[in-house]
Order: structure tokens, then sequence, then C-alpha cells
């Protein structure tokens, strides 16, 4: 597939190495995405790599946020607006918000995981009548690293917010520690939960046998893997775990599917 050119639209610094875009096609309108869906972004004379859509601007563009990490990232995070970015897709698995429906909800994200479940977050807020009771626990390193604090401030209002860090500053008031001491202070009924689970594996593995511990069936808890994605179609063969490729069969993947898969380190 050929990346289509988007433009753009606007930039805003999240923090130090980290920025959300709004990018709107140059043409036409974007394809529609679900939850937890990513697109191939393509940096010119870079390369392309991977990224979640964060969500859907109001006057339409998706808006994904990247952090500096390699080269591509890099130059994502150096665009401007009226800059041209490549996009293609959107592909993957998405989150599956009809499973969670009338059950309590769970949703954990460990760093930049917090942008994948953007869009859950924003339908809960938007349709909590739908659900049960609805908890968003939350782990940084920092205070300065914790994503979106003011949408975090502004969903506090209607849903069970809970956020930790690995290393508070003087002014920090809230919580210390692993995302997985917060699992202890939200209310769920296990038996009937649904988990939405993205951060690095190694959080997405703990919360998950901390939710499992509790009584949360494995087949009720989401993850979203990555696992050195290439090419979003299943052709390449960079992104394959054991029988699956998280780019056609995941990213959005169920427990019961993939943990011991995660047993096998990325290379």
């Amino acid at each position: 597939m050929i990346p289509i050119p988007h433009r753009v639209r606007s930039r805003r610094p999240d923090r130090a190495d980290t920025v959300t875009l709004t990018l709107d096609p140059i043409d036409g309108e974007c394809l529609p995405f679900l939850p937890g869906q990513f697109t191939m972004l393509y940096a010119p004379g870079v390369g392309e790599i991977p990224i979640s859509i964060s969500g859907r601007a109001r006057a339409g563009g998706y808006v994904q946020t990247i952090r500096a990490v390699g080269a591509v990232s890099r130059a994502l995070c150096r665009m401007r607006r009226g800059d041209i970015v490549g996009v293609r897709g959107p592909f993957g698995t998405h989150w599956d918000m009809t499973r969670a429906a009338g059950l309590d909800v769970v949703v954990a994200a460990g760093g930049l995981g917090l942008a994948p479940l953007r869009p859950v977050i924003r339908e809960l807020e938007a349709h909590g009548a739908r659900y049960g009771r609805i908890s968003l626990i939350v782990g940084a390193r920092t205070p300065s690293t914790v994503m979106y604090p003011r949408e975090l401030a502004r969903w506090a209002r209607d849903l069970d917010v809970q956020v930790t860090v690995d290393h508070p500053d003087r002014a920090w008031n809230g919580h210390t520690g692993l995302i997985t001491k917060l699992v202890s202070r939200i209310v769920f009924e296990p038996r009937r939960t649904y988990a939405f689970v993205c951060g690095p594996e190694i959080m997405m593995r703990a919360t998950a046998e901390e939710l499992i511990r509790r009584g949360v069936p494995p087949e009720r808890i989401a993850l979203s893997l990555e696992r050195n994605m290439k090419c979003g179609i299943g052709r390449c063969g960079h992104c394959q775990l054991g029988p699956l490729f998280t780019c056609v069969d995941g990213p959005v993947l169920t427990y019961d599917k993939v943990a011991g898969l995660l047993e096998v380190k990325q290379l």
C-alpha cells in the first residue's frame, strides 16, 4: 500500500520527548478507524513506523501521539503545522467495547500506553450508563511524564482515576510505586469485569496476572501488543509472535491467547 499524504494541522508538545499531531488527508477524508487500531506513519526521506490512533479531531483527522525514540519518531516529532506525513492504514484489531457492556471496566495504562486507550476512555466517559463501575489506573516514571494531565483531571469527574509514579518529586502528593498496587485500590466485581491494558510488556503481564489473581477471567483482559511491526499487513514477518502476526492478528488480543507467548523475549 502506498502512503496517503496527510498535512499536519496541529502539533501539541505533551512532554520533553513526546508530541501529539493532528493529521488531515490532503485529498478526501480520513478512513474510519476503531479504537485500538494503528497507522503506519511515514516521515519523508526517513522511514515509517506504527503509531496507534489516539482519537479523531472534532474537525476530522487522526490524532496520534508520538514519542521520539528513533530516527523516524524523532523526525515525526519535529514536524510542524503544514508539513506532510505519509499515512497507511488503519490496521489491526481493536478494543471491543461490546464485550465490556454491562460489566465493570478496568482500564490500566503504563506510560505512553494511555494514548491507544484514549478512545476507550472517551467512550466510557460519554456512555458510562452502558457499563458498570469504571476505573482508570495510570502509571508513569515521574510526575512530568504523566500523559494527558488535563484530560485525566476531566476524566476524574466521572470515573475513578488513580495515578502512580515510580519516582516522585517534592510536589507529588499522589501514589508511588508499581501500577499493580493500584488494583487493590479500585472497586470491581472480578467475575463481572472487563479490562483494557496497554503499556510496556512487563507492565501488561504484571497487571494481567494481578487481575487474574483477583479473579478476572483471562479472556476478559485485553492487551495491545506491538512487537517490531514493520509492514502492517502481515507480509514481512518482523512482528511474528509464535503463530500470530501482531500487525494483523493484533495489536489487541486477550490475555488467554498470548500469556505463554509473552514469555518469549522481544528481539
